[in-house]
């Protein structure tokens, strides 16, 4: 797929075959982030997420955990010992999404009680 210069600026971003919209969907859902900031202080084992995580299904965590593994967003390194177990880690790519994401949640944060109210008046009028 190579970008047609003679279409107007931006209108590629938009188009269905856009490579953006995976990657997009991939790394913008709110569980993708939430492991991101979990993450960004130290490398954390699984469980360790879950627990940071409340209501994150094992089955959710673990499809999250690959999806960004798989772009390379975390790495997963296999730790030896009596017991064996996994630990998650943000690499370089990873952890660039730390100041554009934590933008948006200090914004999600700081407007919620003004999107709520939209969201009480929308409700009211939609059902009265």
């Amino acid at each position: 797929m190579v970008k047609d210069t003679a279409l107007p600026d931006g209108y590629f971003e938009f188009r269905s075959d856009c490579p953006s919209r995976v990657i997009l969907d991939q790394i913008a859902d709110k569980w993708s982030m939430m492991v991101l900031a979990v993450l960004h202080r130290e490398p954390q084992r699984f469980n360790a997420i879950k627990r940071r995580l409340e209501g994150v299904t094992q089955r959710v965590l673990t499809h999250t955990l690959r999806k960004l593994e798989r772009n390379g967003m975390i790495a997963r390194t296999i730790i030896d010992g009596r017991v064996l177990g996994v630990e998650y880690a943000l690499t370089p790519l990873g952890r660039s999404l730390h100041e554009p994401f934590a933008a948006l949640f200090t914004w999600t944060t700081a407007s919620m009680a003004e999107i709520r109210q939209h969201q009480q008046s929308y409700d009211t009028r939609v059902q009265g």
